[in-house]
């Protein structure tokens, strides 16, 4: 946690530089920290899933991608995201979700288990298809 904070107030230090050198300390600072800020709220996004709460899930999931997540864990907020909108009737939103998904990993699929649902598997098939 003390590196953590060390490292953002240095990145913050050096905002307003603009040298070679520094620009590169900079874009290095925003990458060690890329996909990490969101982490926590993806992890409680996913145990809201699965405990059913989706309004605090979405919530949480929508929080997370805001701060910045890995590629497997942007894919996978918005396929939890999609399954939400889709289990709370709202097609248009789920299309959406699953949209991103696929763009941030054009291979993705759903587990078959997930790929079998009669309200999402359908609705991941038609976006999957029309790529």
């Amino acid at each position: 946690m003390r590196r953590t904070f060390l490292l953002l107030a240095a990145a913050a230090l050096l905002a307003g530089c603009e040298s070679a050198p520094i620009k590169a300390m900079q874009q290095t600072f925003s990458d060690l920290f890329q996909g990490q800020m969101g982490e926590a709220d993806f992890n409680a996004g996913v145990k809201s899933y699965e405990n059913a709460n989706y309004k605090e899930s979405a919530r949480q999931l929508q929080s997370a991608l805001d701060l910045g997540l890995n590629k497997s864990n942007q894919v996978h907020a918005h396929k939890y995201l999609a399954f939400i909108n889709c289990v709370s009737g709202r097609p248009t939103q789920c299309r959406n979700e699953f949209r991103k998904a696929l763009d941030a990993d054009p291979d993705f699929v759903l587990q078959p288990a997930e790929a079998g649902h009669p309200l999402w598997g359908p609705v991941f098939t038609s976006v999957k298809a029309r790529r």
